[in-house]
C-alpha cells in the first residue's frame, strides 16, 4: 500500500519467498488514515473529482489537482490550503502532460502515495452516427489517458515499493447503457475495468495496488440531466434504491482503496450503485 512515512505498511519486497503480510494498523485513524501521504486527482475541476480530492484532504494528505480548467483547480487548492494542495493544469489525453504532472507532485511534495484517475468525458449518440474521431477522442481521456497516469506512476510508485491507484471508471463499464446510447463511453470504462485487472497482476507483487470504482448515477457536470425529471424517473425505474447517489456516498469506498485498509485488495472493481448491476 501507499506507505507514508509514519506507516510500516508498505508490501514486503518482491523477492521475499512468498512475501510477508502487511503489518496490521492500529484503529480506524491508522487504517484509513492518509497523514504524511501525497495524492493526485484529475479531472478534480468539478464535482466527484473535487469532492475526492477533499475527502483524501481531510483524511491527512497532501494532494495534487488537476484537470484542463485551471481556475477552477487553483480555486480548489487555495480551499483546501496551499501548504497541502497544488494545481496543475493538465489535459490526460497528452502524455507529455500527464509525466508532467506526476513529476511536478513529486517536486513540490516529495513523493506519491495514492493517484486517482478520475478525469473523463462521453459523447451520447448511436452508433451508427458517431465518428471514428469522436470515438476515438473520448477513448484518449477515458482509457488511454488512464493508461497513461497509471505508467506515469509507477515510473514513481515501483521503486518505492509502494502506492495505491484508483482508476474511476462507471456502471456503464460493467453493462450497456439501454435508452441512451454512447459506444464510447461504454467501451472505454470497460476497458477501465480490465486495465485495472491487468495492471494490478502486474505490480501487485512489487507493491503497487490498482484498484478501481464504478460510480452509478451520481450528481456531476456529465450526469446532469440524470438529475432532471425524465433522467430522476429512469433512475426510479432502473436502480433497486430509486435514486442517484449522494456525493458522499463515494467517500467511504474512495478511503478504503486508497489507505491501509485495503493492503490485500488489488485488481478490483468495487460497483458503488444503488444495486443498478446487480439486476
Amino acid at each position: 500500500m501507499a506507505g507514508g512515512p509514519s506507516t510500516g505498511s508498505s508490501p514486503a519486497p518482491a523477492d521475499t519467498p512468498g512475501g510477508a503480510p502487511a503489518p496490521s494498523p492500529q484503529g480506524p485513524d491508522s487504517l484509513f488514515g492518509l497523514a504524511g501521504r501525497v495524492a493526485i486527482v484529475t479531472g478534480a475541476s468539478a464535482g466527484l473529482g473535487a469532492r475526492f480530492a477533499q475527502v483524501l484532504a481531510r483524511a491527512g494528505a497532501s494532494v495534487v489537482v488537476a484537470a484542463r480548467r485551471a481556475d477552477r483547480i487553483e480555486a480548489l487548492a487555495h480551499a483546501i490550503g496551499e501548504e497541502r494542495a497544488l494545481a496543475v493544469p493538465t489535459d490526460v489525453s497528452d502524455p507529455d502532460q500527464v509525466a508532467r504532472l506526476i513529476d511536478r507532485a513529486v517536486e513540490h511534495f516529495g513523493r506519491l502515495d495514492v493517484l486517482v484517475n478520475n478525469a473523463g468525458a462521453n459523447r451520447i449518440v448511436p452508433a451508427e452516427e458517431e465518428t471514428t474521431d469522436s470515438f476515438s477522442q473520448v477513448v484518449a481521456v477515458n482509457l488511454t489517458g488512464v493508461f497513461t497516469g497509471c505508467r506515469e506512476a509507477a515510473r514513481i510508485m515501483l521503486p518505492q515499493g509502494s502506492g495505491s491507484i484508483v482508476n474511476i471508471t462507471s456502471a456503464l463499464g460493467l453493462i450497456g447503457a439501454l435508452g441512451m446510447p454512447q459506444a464510447s463511453y461504454c467501451a472505454s470504462k470497460g476497458g477501465v475495468v480490465n486495465l485495472t485487472r491487468e495492471l494490478a497482476s502486474q505490480w501487485a507483487g512489487r507493491g503497487v495496488r490498482v484498484n478501481a470504482i464504478a460510480p452509478g448515477w451520481f450528481p456531476s457536470e456529465m450526469a446532469a440531466p440524470m438529475f432532471e425529471e425524465r433522467g430522476q424517473r429512469y433512475i426510479q425505474r432502473t436502480v433497486p434504491a430509486r435514486r442517484g447517489g449522494a456525493e458522499h456516498e463515494l467517500d467511504g469506498v474512495l478511503l478504503f482503496l486508497a489507505s491501509d485498509a485495503s493492503t490485500y485488495v488489488m485488481g478490483q472493481t468495487i460497483a458503488v450503485d444503488g444495486g443498478w448491476t446487480s439486476v
